[in-house]
């Protein structure tokens, strides 16, 4: 055996115990908030991110992602809906513990509670109907809260979701999402299959398109270049189906409010059939929207944007 391949093993054995070693904290540190009422833990968690967030790594990546995209604020502008965006996954986190008190809206009932819904007309039509469509959403608020309105309506939808690095978090999490949130598809090979296979079925998918997608089609967010997953636009160009825009907002109080908005008419070509380019654009375009109105509840924590070193042509 080459020296080499002993030298991948040995890193290879490391970074499953690293991953090992975080899942048994994070599972440590959930399991201690669970102890406590579940309003102070999330207060407790968004404040505890809040203040130690600027001093992680990823905080260099999130300041320069906030200044290329708001070149017109200034500095205490931009650290400002840091901290805000911080406390904002500091509160996420915690919520995966709670997600079944969280979601306490029954579209039955006049009482008022943590959840509330705008478009409830639309997801009862939805239902009525009874025709599968495309959600789509991006990481605001609580998006992990939208699937369950869903299923409140007694709409079915299997959802595209990313799984951690971590194989330990991420099967943890798996497991819940799944009781909570019906039919999941991991974002990995074959995950189109899987998405086609349930609108094939006649059910609804969901889908996150704000992650940068290394073979996407290049379009503008911010008005900079990104690489735009084209899934969600080629699977409306296949089956031909609506396509609805939907996004958490969260409120004071750790309140939260459910928005599903009108059908999102997709640009088509000479052949009228949905141009995947111009869709792909047009998401990014309702995305910039959300993001702009809340700031600090959007994950800026990624390279969203084509770096200098990158050809966009390609």
């Amino acid at each position: 055996m080459s020296w080499k391949i002993q030298i991948f093993k040995a890193k290879t054995k490391l970074k499953h115990v690293r991953y090992w070693l975080e899942a048994k904290v994070s599972f440590a540190m959930l399991g201690a908030l669970r102890l406590l009422p579940m309003k102070s833990a999330m207060t407790l968690n968004a404040k505890l991110l809040q203040f130690i967030g600027p001093f992680l790594p990823r905080h260099k990546m999130v300041i320069e992602n906030l200044t290329q995209a708001f070149p017109e604020k200034d500095n205490a502008e931009i650290k400002k809906i840091a901290r805000g965006m911080w406390r904002n996954i500091g509160r996420l986190i915690s919520e995966y513990i709670y997600l079944d008190q969280l979601f306490d809206y029954d579209p039955d009932s006049d009482k008022v509670g943590l959840v509330e819904v705008e478009g409830e007309d639309i997801f009862r039509r939805l239902h009525a109907e009874g025709k599968p469509c495309i959600f789509f959403t991006g990481h605001v608020g609580n998006f992990e809260l939208l699937p369950i309105c869903a299923a409140t309506y007694g709409l079915e939808v299997t959802a595209l979701f990313r799984p951690p690095n971590n194989p330990y978090i991420a099967e943890r999490l798996l497991a819940s999402r799944t009781t909570e949130m019906g039919h999941l598809v991991p974002s990995k090979a074959g995950a189109a299959w899987g998405l086609a296979r349930a609108l094939d079925n006649g059910q609804s998918v969901g889908v996150l398109v704000d992650q940068k997608f290394a073979r996407g089609i290049v379009s503008e967010f911010f008005g900079r270049p990104v690489r735009t997953n084209p899934l969600l636009p080629k699977l409306a160009r296949q089956f031909n189906v609506p396509v609805y825009p939907a996004r958490c907002i969260r409120l004071p109080g750790g309140r939260f409010r459910l928005i599903l908005e009108e059908e999102l008419v997709l640009p088509r070509d000479d052949n009228n059939e949905v141009d995947v380019a111009q869709s792909a654009q047009m998401l990014n375009d309702v995305v910039e929207r959300w993001v702009r109105e809340t700031p600090e509840q959007w994950m800026w924590l990624h390279r969203r944007w084509i770096s200098n070193s990158e050809n966009p042509s390609k």
